[in-house]
C-alpha cells in the first residue's frame, strides 16, 4: 500500500538509512488512485513538475465531480481543459471554489503556484478567431506560475502591427504563436527573435484551410529556424511546453 510505502520511506529518512533526494526519486514512483472510470496519475507532478490535468470532453458530469473532487481532496491544484459551462457546474459541485476561464475554457482551482524565476512567455494570435486557443496556451503558462503577456490580432494581413510591438519580443523568454488560415506568422516571427518559438495552428479558416491541416503544413515547413510545432488547437500543448523551457532556463 502507498501508506506503508511512504510511512517505510519516512521511516529511512529519519534513521539516516536513507536520503532525501533518494527518498523523493521512489516517492515518484508510486501508483495511482483507481476511481474505477478513470486511474488518476497522484504523483504526475513529483515525476514531471505539472500536475494531473483533466481533459473534460465527453466527461460525464458524475465523472467530472468524481476526479475533480478526487484531485482537490488531496491538496492539489485542479486544472481542466476544454471545459463547457456544463462541465464547469458539474466540477464546482465537488469543489465550489472552482474558477472558469470562459475564453480559454479552462477550470481551476487548489493552491496557486508560486511564480516562476523564468522570464515572459509572450502569446501572439494572428487574429481574434484565434483567441480560444491563444488564451488556452496563456491561462495553461499562468496557471504555472508565470509572467504571461499577450499580443494579439497581429497576423500578416495588416503586418505593420506585428512590427510596431517589435519591442515585446525582447522583454520574453519564449514566444507561442497562434494562427489559423494559412498559418504564416510563425515563420515571420520566428525570422525576427532569437527566441524560441512554439507554432499553434488553429482550425480558424475556410474551406481550403482543411479545419487547421493548411496552417498545420505551414508550420512544420517553415523556413525560420527555432520553431517548433504543436497539433492543431492544442494551446494547452503550447502552454506546457512554454512552461517547461521556462522553468529549465529559470534553473540556469
Amino acid at each position: 500500500m502507498d501508506v506503508e510505502r511512504i510511512r517505510r520511506l519516512l521511516d529511512d529518512v529519519r534513521s539516516g538509512k536513507l536520503e532525501i533526494d533518494d527518498a523523493m526519486r521512489e516517492l515518484r514512483a508510486l501508483p495511482y488512485e483507481d476511481l474505477g472510470f478513470a486511474k488518476l496519475d497522484t504523483h504526475r507532478d513529483l515525476r514531471t513538475g505539472f500536475p494531473e490535468v483533466v481533459f473534460c470532453e465527453s466527461k460525464t458530469p458524475e465523472q467530472l465531480t468524481a476526479v475533480a473532487g478526487a484531485i482537490t481532496a488531496r491538496g492539489g491544484l485542479l486544472m481542466g481543459t476544454r471545459a463547457d459551462r456544463a462541465a464547469f457546474e458539474a466540477i464546482r459541485e465537488a469543489v465550489p471554489d472552482a474558477l472558469y476561464h470562459e475564453t480559454a475554457r479552462i477550470v481551476t482551482a487548489g493552491p496557486a503556484r508560486e511564480k516562476s524565476d523564468g522570464g515572459v512567455i509572450l502569446v501572439v494570435s494572428a487574429g481574434t478567431s484565434d483567441m480560444p486557443v491563444a488564451e488556452e496556451a496563456a491561462v495553461t503558462a499562468e496557471v504555472m506560475g508565470n509572467e504571461v503577456r499577450r499580443l494579439y490580432d497581429v497576423g500578416v494581413a495588416g503586418i505593420h502591427r506585428l512590427l510596431d510591438r517589435r519591442d515585446e519580443f525582447e522583454r520574453a523568454s519564449v514566444i507561442i504563436v497562434v494562427a489559423g488560415m494559412e498559418g504564416a506568422l510563425a515563420s515571420v516571427v520566428g525570422g525576427l527573435t532569437d527566441k524560441p518559438v512554439v507554432a499553434v495552428p488553429t482550425s480558424v479558416g475556410y474551406g481550403a484551410s482543411f479545419e487547421g491541416l493548411s496552417a498545420l503544413l505551414t508550420m512544420l515547413n517553415s523556413c525560420a529556424p527555432g520553431v517548433v510545432v504543436v497539433n492543431i488547437d492544442n494551446g494547452f500543448g503550447a502552454g506546457y511546453f512554454a512552461d517547461s523551457v521556462n522553468r529549465r532556463c529559470a534553473k540556469g
